[in-house]
């Protein structure tokens, strides 16, 4: 094989393995803390927002190496930085990070991951551009930029192989330590090539006789911005679909995967990305983002709205990351490029994950990425066609404005009804929660998207009427009256609500209540009555129902209610055997856990009976039927207890008994797949 195709190999698979093991170690580590912070999607969105910070300093320090440092230097710097990150593996957090409370925990999660994996992580983010610089040093006369293009493919291979081929085999011990072998195969190619590097020639200034202008500023701040556009739309659709569309659990993963699509097909040959196809495509992909709210979603069905909104997303990354390729400088300002590319990331991501939850009361990410990327668009292509006649272009400039301002228009007035009626609208780190009175049946309702987290009537003579899942007919609602009979109550449950569960509640009860989100809690006891009506004693536990309950000793409920698995974001950490070893320590013998398992696209039933087989104990499942004019939802509990008598009572006659299929796996902290539950 001639040296230069193995060389072209070498240095080729070599950022493809460190794009892989990116993508590998952001699912991996992901998994490995949520059981610590409360399973919530505001957790992945804190490691996204590290995720992108780290990969700047990377990109920054490859643009400081490259312009400062001899390629003798650039070795001895890069090769002890790899050696010291292979001291770090295998990756495995420490306990000492785990939360005491219910603080906020952001700032908890990103020291966590500085200490678990930052220095390999970062050794991996300055593989890109790095590696690309030593390419076009040695192979002067070939364009580095294709391998971007194959880093994103390692990239997007990492992200669809994770929840399809190693979730679903390997324990997270067992990923950690596969990751870790790679790792160390990376380490040492890419340890060969800066070794092979030292004697390189010094990369001359760039001149403008031999590299072209220098980019301006200007350029700077568009090649930035052209990054931040589809980054802002990719986390903020993402919310949308899930909200709006449908609460698919990995649904995060059409989008990521179309964004990186769009850098491979982009970066791997300008005669992918055609203005005169992916332009006109463009107007009309705004034009429907931002009317498909409008339009109203439950007019269509999930298939084509979901079609029709990622087709549209996918266009606008396109646009976007074309005009970056069509932009590209000589390879002498290489990494400065790439560090561009990396500042407008992270803007894009600290714009969704920090500034909107605490600046916004509502979703308007999408609305400002919508508009956003059409105006970057405009800035991008409009000044760079030099054949555009004076006229031409300001009719150019005339219609842009005017698309952009009725695009605008339109978001404006979603947003104004979205947020018409509603007596509460608020949102925090964990989501956003509105309240909305139906005069019609005399009744207020929380929701979190889609999700109903509540209901109560308004009418004096029905306020203590549990609704929803709630109903006495449905399986908690028989569990409660069932033990009433036995005599007073002691009750603990993981998901607050509204609070309808405090309804059952009689003098000489207690209900030990648990809530993660400070805002629900707000809103139970200010726009709702039932924690204050009820004859109950109750407590209100604020954070994570199961570290709370492993800091706490015994409770000996008669009755434990797990109440967390409607939405898309389904807390696994809730559902695992070590979650159900709490549980059954907090119930006494005879107790009853009863497990909310209502979900339009998981079926959880073998998730809980596997577990409760582990410890022994039996399980029946109880459906209801949906009653409209009562508030009642359609509800499927699993009730789990080792007390065969309370199984006989005449209320669970029609209760049905369930096996999990053959070979189903119990579900541990440190395994579980949700695509062997999905519908």
């Amino acid at each position: 094989m001639p040296l230069n195709l193995r060389l072209t190999i070498h240095y080729g698979l070599t950022i493809f393995l460190s794009a892989f093991l990116l993508f590998q170690v952001q699912p991996l580590i992901g998994k490995m803390i949520l059981p610590w912070f409360g399973g919530s999607a505001a957790v992945w969105t804190t490691c996204m927002l590290f995720f992108q910070l780290v990969l700047l300093l990377g990109y920054f320090y490859s643009h400081w190496v490259v312009r400062k440092l001899t390629p003798y230097r650039q070795s001895l710097v890069h090769g002890g930085l790899l050696l010291l990150s292979v001291l770090l593996i295998p990756i495995a957090p420490s306990v000492d990070w785990k939360p005491t409370g219910a603080e906020n925990p952001t700032l908890r999660i990103l020291g966590l991951l500085t200490v678990s994996i930052g220095l390999p992580y970062f050794v991996l983010s300055t593989t890109g551009p790095l590696l690309q610089a030593w390419f076009a040093r040695e192979r002067a006369g070939l364009v580095p930029y294709r391998l971007f293009a194959l880093s994103n493919f390692g990239s997007m291979l990492a992200l669809l192989a994770y929840p399809l081929a190693v979730e679903p085999v390997f324990p997270t011990q067992w990923q950690s330590y596969l990751w870790s072998g790679l790792f160390a195969c990376f380490v040492l190619a890419c340890g060969l090539l800066a070794w092979r590097g030292r004697s390189g020639q010094v990369i001359a200034a760039p001149s403008p006789e031999l590299h072209g202008v220098a980019p301006r500023w200007s350029n700077k701040v568009l090649w930035a911005a052209l990054a931040a556009c589809p980054s802002i739309l990719m986390v903020a659709d993402t919310s949308y679909l899930t909200t709006n569309i449908a609460p698919i659990p990995m649904i995060w993963v059409a989008p990521l995967a179309l964004y990186l699509l769009s850098f491979i097909v982009s970066f791997d040959t300008q005669g992918w990305y055609q203005r005169k196809v992916f332009l006109p495509l463009l107007v009309l992909g705004l034009w429907v983002l931002a009317y498909l709210p409008t339009l109203g979603i439950s007019e269509l069905p999930i298939a084509v709205s979901m079609g029709v909104n990622l087709a549209a997303f996918f266009v606008a990354c396109m646009v976007c990351h074309g005009e970056l390729a069509r932009l590209q400088p000589h390879p002498s300002y290489l990494t400065g490029y790439y560090l561009m590319l990396s500042v407008g990331g992270v803007l894009g991501g600290f714009f969704v994950g920090v500034i909107a939850p605490y600046c916004f009361n509502s979703n308007y990410e999408l609305s400002v990425g919508i508009v956003l990327t059409g105006v970057v668009a405009a800035l991008a292509v409009i000044p760079s066609i030099p054949s555009l006649h004076a006229r031409w272009r300001q009719l150019a400039w005339a219609c842009s404005i005017a698309m952009l301002l009725g695009i605008a228009y339109l978001r404006v007035q979603d947003h104004q009804e979205e947020t018409d009626g509603a007596e509460v609208t608020r949102r925090n780190f964990y989501g956003t929660l509105q309240v909305f009175h139906n005069a019609e049946r005399q009744s207020r309702s929380m929701f979190h998207g889609q999700i109903t987290h509540g209901r109560q009537f308004t009418s004096p003579d029905k306020l203590d009427v549990p609704t929803t899942y709630y109903s006495p007919d449905g399986g908690v609602g028989k569990a409660l009256q069932i033990k009433a009979a036995q005599g007073p109550l002691r009750v603990g449950v993981i998901g607050l609500g509204v609070g309808t569960l405090a309804s059952y509640g009689r003098t000489g009860d207690y209900m030990r209540l648990y809530e993660i989100d400070p805002l629900v809690i707000e809103i139970a006891q200010k726009n709702f009555s039932y924690l204050a009506r009820t004859q109950a004693k109750t407590d209100i536990v604020l954070g994570d129902a199961r570290l709370q309950l492993e800091l706490e000793p015994s409770q000996q409920f008669d009755v434990l209610v797990v109440d967390a698995f409607s939405g898309d974001s389904v807390p696994i950490h809730l559902l695992t055997q070590e979650a159900f070893a709490q549980y059954m320590r907090h119930l006494k013998p005879n107790g009853v856990l009863a497990v909310h398992i209502t979900n339009r696209f998981l079926d959880l039933r073998p998730v809980v009976q596997t577990a409760a087989q582990q410890f022994g104990k039996a399980v029946r499942l109880v459906d209801a039927q949906g009653i409209p004019e009562k508030l009642v939802l359609r509800s499927r509990w699993a009730l789990i207890s080792s007390d065969m008598g309370f199984f006989q009572s005449s209320a669970l006659a029609h209760a049905s008994a369930y096996e999990a299929p053959p070979g189903f796996k119990l579900w541990k902290d440190d395994y579980s797949s949700i695509f062997s539950v999905l519908e």
